[in-house]
């Protein structure tokens, strides 16, 4: 059997995608520009966890971070270009999931 070898890329890009709750807090901003508190009430996640994936999203060039001087301050997470392609990937695996994908009561 020959041994194949892993794009570097798709592997990182798989890495990123597939870290804890960072594919669900992309399908979360696919819905739009959303404040920190509203993303943590959508999915089970510590506030600390959240804020590291966004951070680390945020580096990747994923999801950006607006801050609106305003008293008080509001801060937003939204989508970059980068992370709004992922719309397919994501829109793919759900309709994978709704057709093969069961829930164990």
């Amino acid at each position: 059997m020959s041994q194949t070898t892993l794009c570097p890329k798709f592997e990182k890009a798989m890495k990123l995608i597939s870290q804890r709750w960072s594919g669900l807090i992309i399908y979360q901003l696919l819905f739009g520009p959303q404040r920190f508190c509203t993303i943590e009430s959508s999915l089970p996640i510590s506030g600390r966890l959240l804020s590291e994936r966004l951070k680390d999203l945020e580096h990747e060039g994923i999801v950006k971070r607006d801050v609106y001087p305003e008293t008080p301050v509001r801060i937003e997470y939204s989508l970059t270009d980068k992370g709004k392609a992922l719309e397919t990937v994501i829109g793919g695996i759900e309709k994978w999931s709704q057709e093969w994908v069961t829930l164990e009561g």
